[in-house]
């Protein structure tokens, strides 16, 4: 398997495609954060093979540990905070369209939503009741 780390974000590393998906690899280090985002044409599936997290959606908090995996169905925001190590997840995407929309990232004040994204969120509002910008409240 793949492995690439990267101390600023992670990376996914696509391992192959199928007619409606991928599959891949995503390496993280201690403390990084995903963007709260969906696919809203795509289910995103993630498999923990080491290390850990958590995966936040607007409706729940789930500890990802070794051998824990989620579904995200298409459409549903969600945001991978990595644990204290090192943590390597196998992930599988497929839909009709695997393109992601961002909401906010937290740490990344640079990463602004395209047009695209913020039209998207206008008219599919999600009312998360998770806050990733304050994920213990």
């Amino acid at each position: 398997m793949e492995q690439e780390w990267d101390p600023r974000t992670h990376v996914e590393k696509i391992l192959g495609t199928e007619s409606e998906g991928d599959f891949a690899v995503a390496c993280w280090e201690a403390g990084q954060v995903s963007p709260y985002h969906c696919h809203p044409r795509a289910t995103e599936i993630y498999f923990c093979l080491r290390g850990g997290g958590v995966m936040r959606t607007p409706d729940q908090t789930v500890t990802i540990t070794p051998g824990a995996f989620v579904v995200h169905p298409p459409g549903e925001l969600h945001e991978y905070e990595n644990g204290p190590e090192r943590t390597l997840l196998f992930r599988i995407r497929y839909g009709a369209d695997l393109g992601g929309r961002i909401l906010r990232w937290r740490g990344h004040p640079d990463v602004e939503q395209t047009p695209e994204e913020a039209e998207y969120f206008a008219n599919h509002p999600s009312g998360p009741t998770v806050d990733p910008e304050n994920p213990t409240a």
